[in-house]
């Protein structure tokens, strides 16, 4: 995080770090070092923005120390909400700091700048990521995962995959990376390059999607199966019929509902202990085969989108539709949004545009292309580049910008005022977003 604030307040531009004796500094009264705790004190509490005292306790750890131990952010926060003092929880004041962080999230989606950050992350080449709790796991094309800090960009690890087979897809946590090949699962620790466990026996065959929910694994099948498999017992728990056609993508929910999407273009939700079939969402425009889901834990919303460039959503509590747009001229093959964010949601595809859509109506909030080429071949091993982005008119004709500009979208996932997207190819790019300066 930077020191001084984005959006140029006064306050903070002027609290910026200066090196001592040696550095380049003037004498020791000159710097911010030399400040002592009462006079930092005063000075972080004429501050009015929480973005601003933030950026201010990361300079350095007694900065930090001031702002913790005078309690400048609570004290802030009970003067914007006065009649919280009164409850003396500290739920409120998380629940605060929550809400501004996705507000701020939304606001850079919505309004800000963005350029990207592009390198080359794999020797073959990369079509699934997933990003949670600031990394990025990227893989599927060659026999490795990569680990990537989706702040810097840098390498932090990678996981060999042991079988002959490919994976096919993959999720993660803080602990453990659970891959699935067409025929079995494998497990690592994060800390960990080889595989822990390989699930043995033929419990499932052609295996197509996965979801992922600590301590079970649901497994999507080409015959319309869902196998859910425990990870403490480390076998198939549970075989349940959700389509009569090969299911393509899964997802499941806090209520622990299993949602499956079909080629048919429908979606089967099942609940995920019994296995019975609650309903299933249907589209208007069906047949179109759903490519992609996601569940919004906030307003009970499925989120998918289709082959036929169509972005949909249903609302759980009445399984019927809330909304179907197209977006696209072409397949979207992933759709995802920040968990807790009831703004925005992203979708990519064949036609290679990132588009930002609302959640609440499905229209298209902004587009994006990045405005240059892949990383070109020679370039070093995981060198990052950075690239400008170009904003695409809602009425822009797409053949007319060079496919080199817009390269398919094979999957993206979407972080804190970020989104990470793979190509199928052998480079990796993370659109980094800002609030719009006032």
């Amino acid at each position: 995080m930077e020191t001084s604030s984005s959006r140029g307040r006064s306050g903070s531009a002027g609290l910026k770090r200066r090196r001592g004796p040696g550095g380049g500094g003037g004498g020791s009264g000159s710097t911010a070092q030399a400040l002592n705790d009462d006079t930092l004190r005063s000075v972080f509490s004429r501050l009015d923005d929480h973005f601003d005292l933030a950026r201010c306790s990361t300079v350095c750890n007694s900065w930090n120390r001031v702002i913790d131990t005078a309690h400048l952010m609570r004290d802030l926060y009970y003067k914007r909400n006065p009649q919280a003092r009164s409850s003396g929880s500290n739920t409120s004041i998380k629940s605060y700091f929550k809400e501004l962080a996705l507000d701020e999230h939304a606001s850079s989606f919505s309004r800000g700048p963005a350029e990207v950050y592009q390198w080359i992350g794999h020797p073959n080449q990369a079509t699934i990521c997933r990003m949670k709790s600031g990394s990025i796991l990227t893989g599927v094309g060659d026999k490795t995962l990569r680990l990537w800090s989706a702040e810097s960009c840098k390498y932090m690890n990678e996981y060999i995959v042991p079988s002959s087979k490919m994976l096919v897809n993959f999720d993660f946590d803080e602990n453990k990376i659970v891959g699935l090949t067409s025929s079995q699962l494998c497990i690592w620790r994060r800390s960990e390059p080889r595989s822990i466990f390989q699930s043995r026996g033929a419990s499932f065959n052609r295996g197509l999607c996965m979801s992922y929910a600590d301590p079970e694994v649901i497994i999507g099948c080409e015959d319309g199966r869902a196998f859910v498999y425990d990870m403490y017992s480390r076998s198939c728990s549970s075989i349940y019929r959700l389509h009569s056609s090969p299911l393509t993508c899964l997802t499941i929910t806090d209520d622990q509902l299993i949602a499956a999407g079909s080629t048919f273009g429908n979606v089967a939700i099942a609940d995920q202990t019994s296995g019975q079939k609650l309903g299933v969402l249907k589209s208007a425009f069906a047949p179109t085969a759903i490519r992609c889901l996601s569940f919004s834990t906030s307003g009970h919303l499925i989120f998918a989108g289709s082959s036929a460039g169509y972005a949909h959503c249903w609302d759980l509590r009445t399984l019927r539709p809330l909304w179907e747009k197209r977006v696209s001229p072409n397949v979207i093959y992933s759709a995802h949004h920040l968990p807790g964010d009831t703004a925005t949601l992203a979708v990519g595809g064949i036609d290679g545009v990132l588009r930002l859509i609302c959640q609440r109506t499905g229209e298209t909030i902004r587009s994006f292309i990045v405005n240059a080429d892949r990383p070109a071949a020679s370039s070093s091993h995981q060198q990052v580049e950075k690239k400008s982005v170009r904003q695409v008119a809602p009425n822009a004709r797409l053949d007319n910008i060079p496919t080199r500009l817009r390269p398919q979208i094979t999957c993206l996932a979407v972080g804190m005022k970020k989104i990470v997207t793979t190509h199928g190819e052998n480079y990796i790019r993370v659109w980094k977003f800002r609030p719009k300066s006032s």
